[in-house]
């Protein structure tokens, strides 16, 4: 019994097909059927039943089926503990990040530094809401997130804390709320507001302060990178609500929000850890570089 026997069973049963098989495995189609039949011969009964238009497994294919994608299985966590024992990282990691912290938090410096470091690893990077990209961590589409988080962490989810810190609201110098010490969100029910659209974490925290507090908020502008909010707010447009490190701009005033709300930024992985060698290598280097320390 072969290891490519057992590759090109399990091929078939799960195409349904020798033609698809053959194009998976890519190898010719009388190739895959000669080698599945000497594996129907070694064991001495039809795995797979050839009379319908589709091909399906037998009750002796069933039966083998779960036996042969262990195996295969079993090979390739063999190899993998080989490549990772020898440094050898390879694969391929996908990275999702919010739009607004690709730039702030240097992700493309990041990446840079993972690839010289295993230049064999292809990465992919997804742009995308905090709610967004933090689905596709808990499905399993994308290996490590860098998103902002409104309350806990997410069920299936482990994080790490990357930076937290206060929202501001955002005005022009000659706005009578630029010679406050602080405002409250009720104080600003009136005003038009300027904020990160919804999917965000700061949007989801603001929308639960405001439900706690009674108020109808007026939404005059959304935009999803918070330079550009504070901008609106700097031509008078309305007040922009963003975290404090966004309002270091000359021509703003920034009074701090009371009570107090905090956005937290957080590096996300699945909670059961990364699958693959190449991500759990990235997730410790992004942990390094990233992540707060105490």
């Amino acid at each position: 019994m072969e290891l490519r026997q057992l590759e090109y069973f399990v091929a078939v049963v799960e195409e349904a097909s020798f033609t698809r098989a053959a194009a998976r495995v890519h190898v010719a189609q009388p190739g895959v059927s000669a080698q599945v039949r000497r594996l129907e011969r070694e064991l001495g009964q039809p795995l797979l039943d050839r009379s319908g238009r589709g091909v399906t497994p037998t009750a002796a294919g069933e039966a083998v089926l779960p036996f042969a994608r262990a195996a295969l299985a079993a090979v390739a966590g063999a190899r993998e503990a080989v490549d990772e024992l020898a440094g050898l990282v390879r694969g391929h990691v996908t990275v999702g990040v919010l739009p607004a912290l690709a730039t702030q938090l240097d992700v493309a410096g990041l990446l840079a530094d993972f690839h010289d470091a295993h230049p064999g690893v292809e990465i992919a990077l997804t742009e995308d809401a905090s709610d967004a990209v933090l689905d596709g961590v808990r499905e399993g589409r994308v290996d490590l997130a860098l998103a902002g988080i409104a309350a806990a962490v997410p069920d299936g989810i482990a994080a790490a804390t990357v930076t937290e810190e206060r929202l501001v609201a955002v005005v022009a110098p000659g706005d009578p709320l630029a010679v406050r010490a602080t405002t409250t969100l009720g104080a600003l029910a009136d005003r038009p507001l300027v904020c990160l659209p919804r999917g965000t974490s700061v949007r989801a925290l603001l929308e639960d302060a405001w439900a706690r507090a009674g108020a109808r908020p007026r939404i005059a502008f959304e935009a999803s990178a918070p330079p550009v909010l504070v901008r609106l707010a700097a031509r008078g447009l309305g007040v922009a609500i963003v975290p404090e490190s966004a309002a270091q701009a000359p021509d703003v005033r920034a009074v701090p929000l009371r009570p107090a709300l905090h956005g937290r930024v957080v590096l996300a992985w699945r909670a059961d850890g990364p699958s693959s060698p190449a991500a759990r290598a990235l997730l410790g280097l992004a942990r390094e570089r990233l992540v707060s320390r105490p």
